[in-house]
């Protein structure tokens, strides 16, 4: 009998938390059915039948839903031969075109009141003048970019399989609808960018299962994956990718990040991570702050350090050595967004400095190597946004400064520019 008003109790108490819950009908309907799941559990419980038919009778009502939409980056350039990194004969030589550098399409939906879908098409090259290169495309079929089934156990436990954004800095887990600058860090994805870069990547992209979830009232995130990574004959190690992040005031729950808020954030996160896989590895950190500063409007800072190498066993089966240098990586955006006018200037400044080891480099000098090699991108811009993230419109300069060597093998460094300016359209 006792048990039987204990549990009568934790009924009443749990009913009067879902009548004064906020959420709508449906987020009440999902917490009907869990608390009652919970309630039927305990021992010599006898559940009302009217609870248990409106638990019922919410899983029951459920539909899935689908959600289709589209994003388009479409920009006229001017860029300086030798900005993509190949030596230049006459800097004062400029490409000029125009091109669409970004046409994909999203699909994403609700398959159950756990589980979900997202899709993502994009084109593999830019149809127009592409660039670093001279050449004009004019046709390019599409690729499957993103193709990813999330189920949500419980907020403090998520899990995400398929082909999925992979990386443990901030920059390279933003989409490219919420950028501040142009595009993302120019040494982001230096070494996951296509199927022949060392980690055999597509777009940034990689195949495996990624944990996810959220603890301390949401102000800490964690993810933790498993990805193929570079793999030659189907016994490679395991790429092995991990974050955490701290978010000092308001969470932020979406699954990839915004780059700036427009006035609409208040956020101080501070993240750390790691990128893993046979003897190469790659640890770093990153701060990200977007909130209201004066009454003009609001700032946004994404700053982020990285250290990474290939490793110095050259005779192991799967070593990095001589495809990845030991380098740092540092990166810095900071803009300002005038809410009045919508107008945001930005600044950008990244650095690669490779400081390689001599069994990473094998017959050549490494000082030659390191200098060859190093690169830092640097630049500012301002945007117009017409409405947010949905259109706006960019207008950037961004210079490359490489070190380049003479007929007699000295080094002096050359600077080569791009101006860029970008139209954007966004729905999802």
């Amino acid at each position: 009998m006792k048990r039987l008003f204990l549990n009568a109790g934790l009924l009443l108490m749990l009913c009067q938390g879902i009548a004064l819950a906020d959420g709508g009908p449906d987020a009440r309907d999902r917490k009907t059915a869990r608390k009652v799941r919970v309630l039927r559990e305990l021992p010599g419980y006898l559940a009302p039948k009217d609870s248990v038919r409106t638990a019922e009778k919410a899983e029951d009502n459920f539909k899935p839903s689908i959600h289709v939409g589209a994003i388009v980056h479409m920009f006229a350039s001017a860029e300086q031969s030798g900005f993509g990194g190949n030596v230049a004969d006459k800097a004062s030589d400029w490409n000029k075109g125009f091109s669409l550098y970004r046409a994909r399409v999203l699909v994403g939906g609700q398959l159950s009141r756990k589980g979900s879908f997202f899709m993502e098409t994009d084109l593999p090259s830019p149809i127009g003048i592409q660039l670093g290169d001279s050449t004009k495309n004019v046709k390019v079929a599409p690729i499957l970019l993103d193709c990813q089934y999330e189920y949500a156990f419980s907020n403090a436990f998520q899990l995400i399989a398929g082909m999925q954004l992979v990386s443990s800095n901030r920059n390279g887990l933003q989409g490219a609808a919420g950028l501040m600058a142009n595009d993302f860090t120019y040494f982001q994805y230096p070494y996951n960018l296509f199927a022949n870069s060392p980690l055999q990547g597509n777009f940034g992209r990689d195949l495996g299962v990624n944990a996810r979830g959220f603890l301390l009232k949401d102000k800490l995130e964690y993810r933790l994956g498993l990805f193929t990574g570079r793999n030659l004959d189907g016994q490679a190690p395991l790429r092995i990718v991990g974050r955490v992040a701290y978010n000092f005031l308001d969470p932020e729950k979406d699954y990839y990040y915004a780059g700036t808020k427009l006035g609409a954030g208040n956020t101080i996160a501070w993240g750390a991570g790691f990128d893993t896989q046979g003897s190469y590895y790659n640890v770093g950190t990153d701060l990200f702050i977007d909130k209201k500063a004066g009454e003009a409007g609001s700032v946004t800072l994404n700053a982020a350090f990285q250290y990474m190498t290939g490793g110095t066993n050259v005779n192991s089966k799967y070593t990095f050595a001589r495809q990845i240098p030991k380098q740092t990586v540092q990166f810095l955006e900071l803009g300002y967004y005038f809410k009045k006018s919508r107008i945001q200037p930005w600044v950008r400044y990244e650095n690669q400095n490779i400081s390689a080891t001599k069994e990473q480099v094998g017959s050549e000098l490494i000082d030659n190597f390191d200098k060859a090699k190093s690169s830092s991108v640097y630049g500012g811009g301002v945007n117009y946004f017409f409405n947010g993230s949905a259109t706006n419109l960019r207008l950037s300069y961004v210079a490359r400064k490489h070190n380049v060597a003479d007929a007699g093998g000295a080094y002096s460094s050359k600077t080569y520019g791009q101006v860029w300016l970008q139209v954007q359209f966004f729905l999802f």
